[in-house]
């Protein structure tokens, strides 16, 4: 049924625009019972989530017709209610359904996750309204429809013909919208009871009105609760109740609190401020080492600007969009250089302790940066945050505080009667609200992780805290896979180049069993080489639309933890079928160029292939091999010829103001049962790690200038943006401190003036002036090429004016798209709407990056993770260098763990002094500079049991009052000292 509205418009010049909106309206969507006789079989069974997902929502005729197509590649994820349904409720009759509205699933998610909520009809309206409002929320209830157990429905009220309602004038988006929801609460209360099913159906809603005008229908058999009221019928309520989110946003004093934070703007002086210029709109980041200081990163200025002191932040929290509006010049301030510690101390939850003074200094007027104050919040992006509960100094109390193991996390106020059960315990808690006068947000707990210290815990802190997917894959993606037998058929051989009579090897590292690439080489008749890069070709699997496809999108990225590996696709196709290991036919994609003795290219083609690897070779073996006179069979001739032309591509990237940068890698032995560190050494680089980067990146360079030539406004790229130079004072006045002229006005002379930077008695400086130059630079991000100039496309790190990433598609989601894109371009595969459209692009590209920094951030937690585990048992001499000097601290870089320390030097009976011009701490005579050499020991300080941290304790140069004395270090120190002419330059 096509149901059509016809809109007069009034033009410009005077005239009047005829618009006509269809809509159509169907009767044979069933209701999602499975026994309800009205719903023949043949009706359509509900919305399918993953196709509705990539569906154009403001198309009606394409979603009213969505669930006609069916993909053949996809499992149905279509879920139902189910026929036992619910006997948790106690009152009226224990058979029943919920239809919760809009606002019940986005403050209320946690309640509908718990198991004792079942039987959930989801309508459309509030599916697109949760959408559109916060992703996040979307996809934890994408998971509930498609998780079996939960029996979520998704009803499309907004193609029923008997459903859908239109907005009436004068009526409000919202208004309209609500009236939807309760107007499909009446219809399947009717339609159930029509059928003689002793079934009530019940409509959640908190919002006082929306409940008043749906009890005003009295000839309906529709029961309408608030949450409370609801889980208030349920038997076991008490873990339900505390999970129940506290959205009053009102002002009324909380506890005896005398504190007040200045009020909030008006949304309307909002718009209006951020309209005229008196506001600026920002993402708020908080301060890692000061609790108290934070910056709004605002478009048109070069840098953040900085906001310090507990009433300026005004209840903003890290990640939040803010309205900010710039203090007077004479108010502007700069970040404190006092590293902040952890305190394990009990803390009263009305403490009214004034430490918004901690933050300030005496300003210096060369130092200070532009700063503003928050008026408002754009934008709350909260999400749940783990950590533990604070040890209250009342007892019999049922409010405490919760300590967030994120430090730029505020601590919140939550109430639990299960306090004592919780402590020592990692938890979950998100934030509801934030009044004006309360100290601390307002949260409420959600669910116990386990305990403190304990590995598997804090893994999953750690994957949570980094927003890692890394739930085992659903039986819809998994039904997805080939068999674990497959091989490619006949047909398939016959549509690509037979290149599996070619010497093909690959180079990774130990250990490592997802093998994306493998190469060859080998010298032509005319003196130039042929050489290969050959690409595992996910995208034969992983195809477009398919359950497994928009999985892989979400995970954006395989992530690489110290113990494990969360893949981004199933390891059937991830160890196995995509994995380019030797002696077994696998299909690739080739990149294969004719390139001179000089490497220079002389041409590039590009092809499905299949290959038949001849060796799987690490890193060492490969460098064996090169070395080893004695071989000069296919393999070590290929190898070497790679290595010759390897350095001539990488001196020209040189040439060209390629950055060699640094930072601390380290690789962990573990224990086969345990899991745990047994030992740790530095990772080692070799000629051959170079070999394989340099002609990954010459593929990557290639395939981005054929996708961009072919698709000029929806190709997928990668970008590095020039740094501001206001980025690379730390490094500036480092080098000033030492006396060396750094020339940063392009990556050419930045690049040129770290080769010069070298001080014969240190020969770890260049090592520790790169990794303070790589803190420098900007995050490199993914984009869609149609999103923006192609002046910025450029690569500054690499120096290179175009740049993608299509070497790594079993880890790298961003590869398969860049797959997907030359596949169309030579022939090879069809196209399909979504990868053709920029804007589809630009915000698969979003997610990407935020999947992208989070794996990032995760690893290096994961190593953090472990570092303190392996100390958990140790106290040790090491050898180490002062990377930054703080007002009260030095930060020490031990270079064989890769990790950094506090050395706290602001003791009251210690004389310190702190130049920050000059990158100077003075103690007891004794001057630190950046860079200076020292010895600590180190161990772990468990102190604080939410942030156990390693104990950094100086040993030499001798200071009094400072060193630790010589009867207290361990008896191991002189077998634990790395010899300097050991520690490498990481690149």
């Amino acid at each position: 049924m096509l149901k059509s509205k016809v809109f007069l418009k009034k033009t410009k010049r005077g005239g009047i625009l005829k618009i006509v909106r269809e809509h159509y309206l169907r009767d044979d969507i069933a209701c999602g019972y499975p026994i309800c006789s009205k719903c023949s079989q043949n009706a359509d069974s509900g919305m399918d989530i993953d196709h509705y997902d990539t569906n154009v929502v403001d198309n009606s005729e394409s979603v009213a017709n969505s669930k006609m197509k069916t993909n053949l590649n996809a499992p149905s994820v279509i879920n139902t209610l189910s026929e036992g349904l619910s006997t948790i409720f106690s009152g009226q009759s224990q058979e029943h359904l919920l239809i919760p509205d809009t606002n019940v699933v986005l403050h209320q998610v946690d309640v509908l996750e718990d198991s004792k909520i079942r039987n959930v009809v989801i309508l459309s309206t509030v599916l697109e309204e949760v959408k559109h409002q916060s992703l996040t929320i979307y996809k934890r209830l994408r998971d509930l429809i498609i998780n079996p157990e939960k029996h979520f429905y998704v009803f499309v009220n907004e193609h029923h013909n008997e459903t859908y309602v239109e907005r009436v004038r004068g009526e409000s988006a919202n208004d309209r919208n609500d009236r939807a929801i309760r107007e499909a609460g009446h219809w399947y209360a009717s339609h159930l009871l029509q059928d003689g099913l002793e079934l009530n159906v019940i409509l959640l809603t908190n919002d006082r009105e929306n409940k008043k005008r749906a009890l005003m229908k009295t000839n309906s058999r529709l029961y309408v609760y608030t949450v409370r009221e609801y889980i208030s019928l349920i038997d076991g309520r008490d873990d339900l109740l505390e999970k129940l989110a506290n959205i009053d946003q009102s002002d009324q004093l909380v506890g005896k609190e005398k504190f007040e934070y200045p009020a909030h703007v008006s949304p309307i002086e909002l718009k209006q401020g951020l309209a005229s210029g008196k506001y600026l709109k920002g993402g708020f980041r908080a301060s890692r080492d000061n609790y108290l200081e934070g910056e709004a990163m605002v478009d048109g200025h070069e840098k953040p600007l900085f906001i310090q002191g507990r009433l300026h932040l005004n209840r903003a929290v890290n990640e939040d969009v803010v309205a900010v509006e710039m203090l007077d010049r004479k108010e502007w301030s700069y970040p404190s250089s006092l590293v902040l510690e952890d305190k394990a101390a009990v803390e009263d939850e009305t403490s009214a302790v004034d430490d918004q003074k901690e933050a300030h200094e005496v300003r210096d007027k060369e130092l200070v940066r532009p700063s503003a104050k928050v008026v408002g919040i754009v934008k709350r992006n909260w999400r749940q945050y783990c950590g533990m509960l604070q040890e209250s100094v009342f007892t019999q109390t049922n409010r405490h505080l919760f300590v967030a193991a994120e430090r730029r996390v505020p601590k919140i106020r939550i109430e639990t009667r299960q306090a004592e059960s919780l402590m020592g315990k990692r938890i979950i808690v998100v934030i509801d609200s934030w009044p004006k006068n309360s100290r601390y947000p307002q949260g409420h707990f959600v669910r116990t992780l386990g305990e403190i210290g304990d590995k598997e815990t804090e893994n999953e802190v750690l994957l949570l805290e980094h927003d890692i997917p890394h739930t085992e894959f659903s039986q819809r993606v998994l039904a997805c896979l080939p068999d674990a037998d497959w091989t490619a058929s006949n047909d398939e051989i016959k549509r690509r180049t037979d290149l599996r009579h070619i010497s093909v090897c690959s180079v990774d590292p130990p250990g490592c069993t997802d093998i994306d690439d493998a190469l060859h080489c080998s010298q032509l008749p005319n003196g130039n080489f042929e050489v290969g890069v050959h690409i595992a070709d996910v995208t034969h699997f992983v195809r477009p639309g398919t359950a497994l496809d928009l999985e892989a999108a979400n995970r954006g990225t395989t992530v690489y933890l110290t113990d494990r590996r969360i893949d981004m696709v199933p390891e059937l196709l991830s160890s196995n079928l995509c994995s380019l290991r030797s002696n077994v036919d696998r299909l690739a994609f080739t990149c294969i160029w004719e390139i001179t003795p000089d490497a220079e290219t002389v041409s590039v083609r590009f092809m499905k292939s299949i290959i038949n690897s001849k060796a799987s070779l690490t890193y060492a073996d490969a460098q064996g091999i090169i070395e080893d006179k004695a071989r000069n069979d296919e393999i070590a001739q290929s190898l070497r010829n790679l290595n010759n032309l390897a350095k001539k591509l990488k001196a020209k990237r040189t040439e060209e103001g390629a950055l060699s940068l640094s930072s601390p890698e380290i690789r962990f032995e573990v224990d086969s049962e345990t899991h745990d560190p047994i030992q740790v050494q530095e990772k080692q680089l070799r000629e051959t790690n170079s070999m394989v980067e340099e002609f990954m990146l010459l593929a990557n360079v290639s395939v981005a200038k054929h996708i961009h030539k072919e698709f000029a406004q929806c190709a997928v790229l990668r970008r590095h943006p020039l740094p501001p130079y206001s980025n690379f004072d730390p490094m500036l006045a480092v080098c000033k401190a030492y006396g060396i002229a750094m020339d940063v006005s392009s990556n050419k002379s930045l690049a040129d003036s770290l080769d010069k930077a070298v001080i014969p008695d240190n020969p770890y400086f260049n090592t520790m002036l790169r990794i303070l130059t790589t803190r420098c630079m900007m995050q490199a991000k993914y984009f869609a090429s149609g999103m923006m100039p192609e002046d910025d496309y450029y690569h500054y790190g690499l120096a290179m004016r175009i740049y993608t990433h299509f070497t790594s598609p079993i880890r790298r989601y961003a590869d398969v798209l860049v797959h997907r894109l030359l596949a169309v371009a030579i022939g090879a595969d069809a196209s399909y709407p979504d990868l053709l459209n920029k804007h589809k692009t630009h915000e698969l590209c979003q997610n990407l990056n935020h999947r992208h920094v989070m794996a990032q951030y995760a690893s290096r937690a994961s190593v953090g993770l472990h570092t303190q585990l392996f100390f958990k048992t140790r106290d040790l001499l090491e050898e180490g260098y002062v990377l930054t000097v703080r007002k009260n601290a030095l930060q020490v870089l031990i270079p064989k763990y890769g990790l950094e320390g506090t050395l706290y030097v602001d003791r009251g009976d210690i004389k310190s002094s702190y130049d920050e011009e000059a990158c100077t701490q003075t103690v007891a005579g004794h001057t630190f500079h950046i860079f200076d050499p020292v010895t600590v020991r180190v161990s772990l300080d468990s102190t604080n049991i939410q942030h156990q941290k390693l104990k950094i304790q100086l040993v030499s140069p001798k200071v009094k009052g400072l060193s630790v004395e010589e009867k207290y270090l361990p008896s191991n120190k002189t077998e634990k000292k790395v010899p300097r002419k050991k520690l490498k330059t990481h690149k």
